[in-house]
């Protein structure tokens, strides 16, 4: 069992290690955590109104609507019960289904928790939720105690009241919670029409001033179509676009401009860039407006570049000269042309573009995927993911002792293990057994396959081995063998004789209950008496239950008597002519037909 358990502990320990090692280009924590989102498949959260006459309406559908105060108060009281609990059931679910669809900022990509804070608020997301969970909880605590007191209905009119009042106030909750579920509702709108960004795939960001050829790149080089103005902040949110180079999948996100200003100062628009920036392992591209048509100089835009610098760390960066069509680098001033040329010392890349002719976009687009890939790779082979085997050796210690004199000391091998080993080796690496070692069962079932036939006795251990199979009789010499089953059945019979002849001595048979008393004749005529009281209620009970629910047949009662002459005698003793009655009858009979 144990070696069983260890084998299967080292089985899982070894897939593990294939899969970290034969990964992917993808980095290690898109193993742990979730880097792609589907916010599209969260459902539609209703309004309260909306959510209140769907589950009342779910309710009056799903649960019996007939009751009637005849019935057993316990029937009346299981009815009203069960209205409530669906009710609270309904309630739950569908709670339940919002607080869980939605993202937890906890969980989801450092990318999308800042983004989602930026862009609906930390604090009033969390708190819509959190109302969302203490409305569910207050819903069933409102179920538990109405159904509690349910049972303390005494009739048709409390029990519907008290059902009334427990979906009046499960509705009433629902009420209050108006503002959080129409937050929630916008947020599920936005969210539904987020790109879908992969925080762990080969990613390029475009940033820089606003109006300076962003947009207008990467509908170049990808088949995004994000639109383009001449004036400033025409791209208000995030745009990916997809492109393939060198076989694989890259994804080209275009940001909204961002002014050289104190981070407390930006705007949720320029926030979405720094988010992006901060989070996402990519390639920059700074594009710069060579031309100044952007309203900016180039000394601001390379002071923009140096103040949002500390969010570069670690990620290739390159800076594209955008729109040479109207001014070439060598037609700069020397002041202007000495800022990029203190950039390009440092080792960043300047490459010269224009989005109208398309010179130099693909080759600063090439350049900045093969400066990723290379990255990426180096990380991959210098990373743990890539040397798990020599981790787990380098932990492995090896003694190798010094010697302490000449003396020699052999390694003392029993010839048991030696003969062990070398039979281990003969017979094609098969282990041969010896003739004394006890051969498994199943490996003989294995080997007879459909000829073996279970033996139990063939391990008997009897004086005479050859009556192991002898059928054992049931009487031998006269005597039953049941009775020689247990070797000590005479001593127990002996002692069990010698405990009777005890308890006859202690006078334990004798009986001291003399019937002729006078107590015991008392207690016999009451048990009597008693049972022939029994005996007439219930034969009076029986006679009770047949009278009630006897009836008459209408074919013994008595036929009435109606005929003319009886009733002309009994109209003219009342002092009525039934001549004149009968014929003004005749006349309305004639007068209908």
């Amino acid at each position: 069992m144990h070696a069983n358990s260890r084998i299967a502990s080292f089985a899982i320990l070894q897939l593990l290690f294939s899969v970290l090692v034969n990964s992917p280009s993808q980095d290690l924590p898109s193993l742990v955590m979730t880097s792609q989102y589907n916010f599209k498949r969260i459902t539609v959260v209703p309004t309260a109104s909306e959510l209140k006459d769907i589950v009342l309406s779910k309710t009056q559908r799903k649960t019996p609507t007939v009751i009637h105060r005849q019935y057993a108060i316990g029937r009346i009281r299981a009815f009203y019960a069960r209205k409530i609990k669906f009710l609270q059931q309904t309630l739950h679910d569908k709670l339940t289904q919002i607080i869980n669809e939605f993202p937890k900022m906890e969980e989801v990509h450092p990318f999308y928790s800042d983004l989602m804070n930026i862009l609906y608020d930390r604090d009033h997301y969390k708190i819509a939720l959190g109302q969302m969970n203490t409305a569910r909880h207050l819903i069933d605590g409102i179920a538990r105690e109405y159904v509690r007191l349910m049972k303390y209905g005494d009739s048709l009119y409390r029990c519907k009241m008290l059902k009334r009042a427990a979906l009046g106030r499960m509705v009433k909750l629902l009420k209050r919670q108006k503002s959080s579920f129409e937050y929630l509702e916008q947020v599920r709108q936005h969210l539904s029409r987020l790109p879908s960004i992969d925080p762990a795939t080969r990613t390029l960001i475009l940033c820089g001033f606003p109006n300076v050829g962003k947009s207008s790149f990467i509908n170049k080089v990808t088949r995004a179509d994000v639109e383009v103005q001449p004036y400033a902040f025409t791209t208000k949110a995030l745009y990916v676009g997809h492109l393939d180079y060198k076989f694989l999948r890259w994804q080209v996100i275009d940001t909204p401009g961002i002014l050289d200003q104190p981070l407390e100062e930006r705007n949720t628009i320029e926030m979405q860039a720094v988010t992006a920036l901060a989070h996402l392992k990519a390639a920059v591209l700074f594009v710069m407006d060579i031309s100044e048509q952007c309203d900016r100089t180039i000394e601001e835009q390379v002071a923009l570049f140096e103040s949002i610098r500390p969010l570069f760390g670690n990620k290739p960066v390159l800076i594209g000269l955008n729109k040479i069509d109207i001014v070439r680098r060598g037609d700069l001033p020397p002041q202007k042309a000495a800022h990029l040329e203190k950039i390009e010392k440092e080792g960043i890349p300047v490459v010269e573009m224009s989005t109208i002719t398309q010179e130099g976009v693909i080759s600063l687009r090439d350049k900045a995927c093969d400066e990723l890939l290379a990255q990426r790779v180096e990380a991959k082979l210098q990373s743990k993911v890539a040397s798990v085997e020599d981790t787990v050796l380098s932990r492995v210690f090896v003694a190798f002792p010094t010697p302490r004199d000449d003396k020699v000391r052999a390694p003392f091998i029993p010839p048991a293990v030696q003969l062990r080993k070398q039979r281990m080796q003969t017979d094609e690496n098969k282990l041969e057994r010896d003739e004394n070692t006890r051969r498994l069962e199943r490996e003989i079932e294995l080997e007879l396959e459909d000829d073996y036939i279970l033996d139990l006795k063939k391990h008997y251990l009897l004086k005479n081995p050859e009556e192991k199979y002898d059928v054992v009789p049931e009487i031998w010499e006269g005597h039953n063998l049941a009775d020689f089953v247990d070797p000590e059945i005479q001593k127990k019979l002996a002692d069990l004789l010698a405990e009777e002849e005890l308890r006859e001595k202690a006078g334990e048979y004798d009986s001291d209950l003399d019937s002729d008393d006078e107590e015991t004749k008392e207690k016999l005529e009451l048990a009597k008496q008693i049972r022939e009281k029994e005996k007439l209620l219930a034969l009076e009970n029986h006679m009770n239950k047949s009278k009630a629910g006897s009836h008459v047949s209408r074919l013994n009662v008595r036929k009435r008597e109606r005929s003319m002459n009886r009733l002309e005698e009994e109209m003219q003793e009342l002092g009525v002519e039934v001549l004149f009655c009968f014929c003004i009858s005749l006349e309305n009979t004639e007068a209908v037909t």
